[in-house]
Formats: structure tokens, sequence, C-alpha cells
């Protein structure tokens, strides 16, 4: 099987220093840990933006600090998120997309999120997936329920989102998609020709998700954003020990952690971008 494409969540909007003192907040903390997990193996970064005090926050110049500070160390791929947090307006989760990072999530449908609704209508999916195209960012589909795989091959039949995407199956959140085997073979049964996949385990599942997905010569997110733990009861010392855990697995399997350019050419996004502004 191929090599594995590992993506490395490192912050999130919902974890607390109070959860897990190795939270990266500011950017020089980003900058270092992004470090750490592409030296590991990972060759997609995923950031969600935070102020020094940890709030969820969208605002450009975060990302563009974020944005500078991994830059100064590699070429990785750096992703946005667009989710931001829970309650934040359209706008303001993808004002930062003027930055023009290599890509950028889109979740394309509305999921119960443990206690809250993560909310993603129809006409707010068309205004990010055209603010994706005006930036020439490209999508990483988050997918929560089957339903959104369908609203995803949908806009790419329309000419919305490209002909050839990347899904990200997201599994065992509260309220959604459960963390299941069986979900996992129907999904990917269920994507066209060309498309390419990972599967994000939340909490306790992570790894044992991680797993499914090797096997099926599928690729991997982890990272402190979806769970704290490299152990039962052992927090992870950052996002760079949970894919050292994962490359591990890979190579147990055949694999290895798939190489920056080749990740690049995967994905279509070929040269490394720099922020703007």
């Amino acid at each position: 099987m191929s090599d594995v494409l590992i993506t490395a969540a490192i912050n999130g909007a919902e974890v607390t220093r109070a959860q897990t003192p190795y939270l990266p907040v500011t950017p020089d903390e980003i900058g270092e840990e992004s470090r750490r997990c592409v030296e590991a193996g990972a060759a997609i970064i995923h950031l969600h933006g935070r102020t020094a005090d940890g709030v969820p926050t969208q605002d450009i110049d975060t990302f563009r600090a974020y944005f500078e500070a991994i830059r100064e160390h590699s070429e990785v791929i750096v992703q946005f998120s667009t989710g931001g947090a829970v309650g934040m307006s359209v706008e303001e989760r993808i004002v930062a997309l003027c930055l023009r990072p290599d890509m950028a999530t889109l979740t394309t449908g509305t999921t119960n999120f443990g206690d809250e609704v993560f909310e993603n209508t129809l006409p707010a999916i068309r205004v990010i997936a055209d603010r994706m195209q005006q930036f020439e960012v490209k999508p990483e589909i988050e997918v929560f329920d089957l339903g959104m795989l369908d609203t995803a091959r949908r806009l790419s039949d329309e000419g919305v989102l490209g002909p050839k995407l990347h899904v990200d199956f997201v599994m065992g959140v509260p309220g959604a998609m459960a963390a299941d085997e069986g979900h996992l073979a129907y999904l990917v049964s269920c994507l066209p020709s060309g498309w390419t996949w990972c599967v994000a385990g939340i909490g306790r599942h992570e790894l044992r998700v991680a797993r499914w997905a090797i096997e099926r010569g599928g690729h991997v997110r982890v990272g402190l954003e979806d769970n704290l733990f490299v152990d039962k009861g052992v927090l992870a010392r950052g996002s760079f020990e949970l894919v050292e855990r994962v490359v591990a697995m890979a190579r147990e399997a055949g694999r290895a952690p798939m190489p920056l350019v080749a990740a690049r050419k995967l994905l279509g996004v070929r040269e490394p971008r720099y922020p703007v502004g």
C-alpha cells in the first residue's frame, strides 16, 4: 500500500490549558509544535485561531502570525479551519482565507456537537466554497455523517468544488457519527473514484480509528485538538507524540509516513504558500 498522509491537528477550538499544559497557543508555540510534528512525520498542519489566553478566534492577524511561525521552520502543508468555534458567523469563520493557506477545511452539513449544534446550511457551505475558490485554497471536506458526503458529491458535480476531493471522516463526536469500523467501510465504498480520504477519531477512539485507516489504505489525522492522551491516563506531550504513534502503526503495516513532496502531489497543492498582506 501507499505511504500514509498524516495530518497534525495541533490546537483546536475546544481544548484548554487546564486540560493539558502542552496545548500550543502563541505563534512561537505553534511554530515549534509544527516543527516537531513535521520531524515526526506529519505533512499537514491543521490550525484553529486562539488568543494568548486561549479564547477561540478567527482573527486574520492571529492566523498570519501562526502561518509565518510555521514557515520559519517548514514548507509543510498549512491548513486553516473554517469551522472556527460553535456560534461563530460564517463570515467570521472564513475571514483569514485571504491569507491564501495551502488548504482549509469545509464541513458540508450541520451536526450535533456534544450539547451544541455546529451549523452549516447549504447556502453557508456555498459561501465558504466560493471564498476558497476566490483565493485558490484547496478544500478538505469534513464529514461527520453520511449526508455530508452526499452533499460534497453534489457540489463537486455542480463544479462548486473540485472534481477530486480530499475527505476527512470524523468519528466519535458525541451526537454525530460513531467510531465504528463498519461505518468507515461503508463511507469509503461511497467515495467517487480519485477522491482521497483520512480519518479523525475523537478522544479515546483516535488511535484505534487510525489503525483502521492504515489497514484500509487510507490516511490519518491526529493531534491534541481531537485527543489529549497517548496512552490511557498518559497525556501526550504534544501532537508530535501522537504523530509518532501513527508512524509506528504505519510501519508495522508495511507503510511509511508520506513525504511532503508526495503529499503535495497527491492533494494538488504543489507549491508551498506564504501569508500575503
